[in-house]
């Protein structure tokens, strides 16, 4: 029986990063997604968009533009990428998140209902966001979950939690307590397609995806990620601007990386009880990734300025051995190569 693909929000970063590799395991692929202009900035077919795989443009919300595709499209699998991902913008537009990743998650499903095309397999990339700031431990070796920071904490200066050291984001082990609307609504899809994928004999696959970078990002979009930030700022012979103390940490992940993890997901995962965390396997300071995109750039020091972002997490990293083993799956960038990548990718305009 032949089988097909279809990836939601299929021609954004990870979607095109993904297309090269799927048309070697299916016999179609289809990429929907609807050309938002805060990603496609001239609502035109990326170029690293792989010719073999077909563009649809819909929009998830949509329940017509879902009976639309679905009229000529019975997936065997299927890849959920669409979604918002400001962390910052979802506290100001709480709704727009809620209604692509929620609502857009739910039209999926009752469509595939509605046409009588259920899929065998769905793969989710759901987000670090949904773990907040995580457990933490204390000095006696007590697991403690302080919450999200407070307004007047960060006013103060106080980034850190008095006491306290912060773990490693772990599916198995570590609670998800979201301190974004985003976060919300990607802990949200999880259990939603969780439920709905059990009740319909469809196996569910879930990536928590931490800090995911490299060619092919957006250069324009400020809400995907802050390294092209950085490194325009340094091209341009600019101190790159560091929030809070600088010891913010997060866990930057190579988009070929995440893409082969993925695709082992997609292609052998019979179903995990708990989301892959996918991530380097180690964090970095945003001080430090600063540092790296400055000297690549020969630009001045960056700067360390204590401003900061409501809703942002103090550090964020996970622990990948679980997904190693459970994906035969392996990073294989490490941040220093990875970002170097990138710079020489922004530097070349190797790029649609």
């Amino acid at each position: 029986m032949a089988k097909t693909c279809l990836v939601t929000g299929g021609a954004g970063f990870i979607g095109c990063a993904l297309s090269t590799e799927l048309p070697k395991h299916f016999d179609r692929v289809v990429a929907m997604d609807n050309m938002h202009p805060q990603v496609h900035a001239n609502a035109t077919r990326p170029g690293d968009l792989d010719e073999r795989v077909e563009l649809l443009v819909g929009d998830v919300t949509s329940g017509d533009d879902w009976d639309r595709i679905l009229a000529d499209v019975a997936p065997s699998t299927v890849i959920h990428l669409a979604a918002e991902t400001g962390t910052g913008q979802s506290l100001t537009e709480a709704s727009r998140h809620a209604e692509v990743n929620v609502v857009g998650t739910t039209q999926m499903l009752d469509a595939f209902t509605r046409n009588g095309k259920l899929p065998e397999r769905i793969v989710l990339t759901s987000s670090r966001a949904v773990y907040g700031e995580g457990a933490w431990q204390d000095a006696n070796g007590k697991i403690v979950y302080p919450g999200q920071r407070t307004r007047d904490m960060l006013d103060r200066a106080q980034w850190d939690f008095p006491g306290l050291t912060v773990l490693p984001f772990n599916s198995s082990t570590v609670v998800a307590d979201p301190t974004s609307v985003y976060g919300s609504t990607k802990l949200a899809q999880e259990h939603i397609i969780r439920a709905w994928s059990l009740a319909m004999k469809v196996t569910p696959v879930i990536f928590r995806l931490q800090n995911v970078y490299g060619p092919g990002q957006s250069l324009t979009n400020p809400y995907t990620g802050i390294l092209p930030f950085f490194a325009q700022k340094a091209r341009s012979g600019d101190s790159i601007p560091v929030y809070e103390d600088g010891d913010i940490v997060r866990d930057f992940v190579y988009i070929n990386d995440v893409a082969s993890a993925i695709v082992s997901g997609a292609l052998n995962s019979g179903g995990n009880k708990f989301a892959y965390d996918i991530g380097s396997g180690s964090g970095t300071t945003i001080l430090q990734v600063a540092e790296i995109i400055a000297s690549i750039y020969d630009a001045p020091r960056p700067t360390i300025n204590g401003m900061f972002r409501d809703g942002d997490v103090r550090a964020a990293s996970c622990t990948i051995t679980d997904s190693q083993s459970a994906l035969d799956w392996s990073p294989k960038v490490s941040v220093t190569d990875g970002v170097a990548r990138l710079c020489h990718w922004i530097d070349t305009g190797e790029r649609s």
